[in-house]
């Protein structure tokens, strides 16, 4: 990169690009709240509570990485030509 170039950036994301990600983060969603209301009938349900959340907080970092890095590999830093 010079100093005094102008740089145009360009991002070619499209949903299609995310969709299996979005499609994973709700099958964790749906496996967590499944596995929240099978511990719900046992004698101590705070084990639900604090499972669901376990599992939704552990799997965020991941989410975001996923998504940080997909969408980063989308951008474009192109040099605008001089006129």
């Amino acid at each position: 990169m010079n100093p005094g170039t102008s740089y145009s950036v360009r991002c070619d994301l499209s949903f299609g690009d995310i969709y299996f990600q979005v499609l994973a983060w709700m099958a964790v969603i749906f496996v967590s709240l499944a596995a929240g209301l099978a511990l719900m009938g046992s004698s101590r349900p705070i084990f639900a509570l604090v499972g669901v959340g376990l599992i939704l907080v552990l799997s965020l970092p991941f989410l975001l990485f996923a998504f940080v890095t997909t969408l980063l590999n989308h951008i474009e830093l192109n040099p605008k030509e001089s006129t």
